[in-house]
């Protein structure tokens, strides 16, 4: 089954320098009325890590993949089944009744073959596509709770992989194109979520959640 894992694509972002101060200075009761810019925190995540890393997903995943295998058995049970009808077929009279009837038991099944696997491939892929908003969702709430928490006022995707870890020169020219060039470490937010994501799912399944890697930082750096 192809991976299901799926690259993200990495957004950009800017901010907003402040206004120059007025040459002229407010009245004391203007001033006090003109409420003072919040200075800007920017976070990222890679969601493509915690999307990999996520036992929620694996588990949802790895489920998917049982029901193809199962449907897959099923489409080799009916192939299978098609074979026997060809090698019986070879041992009756061309054109006589029992070929005949064989012969439409063979048209019958491969028509049958190929509408259950048209109607699998689709299924699995209206599967495949709730798998991944459901546990995207569940991300972006988790995000934006962090955020709010901790005083981010905007939250980026992007690729934690740093250029020196690229191989091929596919990769080391899609990590040269990354948007982010530079980043505190403390900002990078992926492991802290992705381990309290994962210890909300062991806590409501009644399992052990994945063991938590080592997060780059637990706390926003203070501004």
């Amino acid at each position: 089954m192809k991976k299901l894992f799926v690259c993200f694509a990495v957004a950009a972002a800017s901010v907003v320098a402040p206004a120059y101060a007025q040459t002229k200075a407010k009245p004391a009761s203007a001033a006090a009325a003109t409420p003072a810019a919040s200075a800007h925190q920017v976070g990222l995540i890679d969601m493509a890590y915690v999307f990999k890393n996520y036992a929620k997903f694996k588990s949802m995943t790895e489920e998917m993949q049982t029901d193809a295998k199962a449907a897959q058995a099923e489409a080799e049970a009916m192939v299978e089944e098609m074979k026997q009808i060809q090698t019986k077929m070879q041992t009756l009279q061309d054109g006589s009744e029992d070929f005949i009837a064989n012969e439409k038991k063979i048209l019958t099944l491969q028509t049958n073959l190929e509408s259950f696997r048209k109607v699998q491939q689709r299924e699995f892929l209206r599967k495949e596509a709730e798998i991944y908003k459901t546990v995207y969702m569940e991300v972006q709430e988790n995000v934006q709770r962090y955020a709010k928490h901790y005083g981010y006022t905007l939250i980026i995707r992007f690729n934690r992989q740093s250029v020196d870890a690229a191989e091929n020169p596919q990769e080391i020219i899609t990590s040269m194109n990354r948007q982010v060039v530079f980043y505190r470490e403390q900002d990078d937010l992926t492991d802290p979520i992705l381990d309290f994501l994962n210890k909300q799912y062991g806590d409501a399944s009644g399992g052990a959640a994945a063991p938590a890697k080592e997060a780059r930082r637990t706390t926003p750096a203070t501004k």
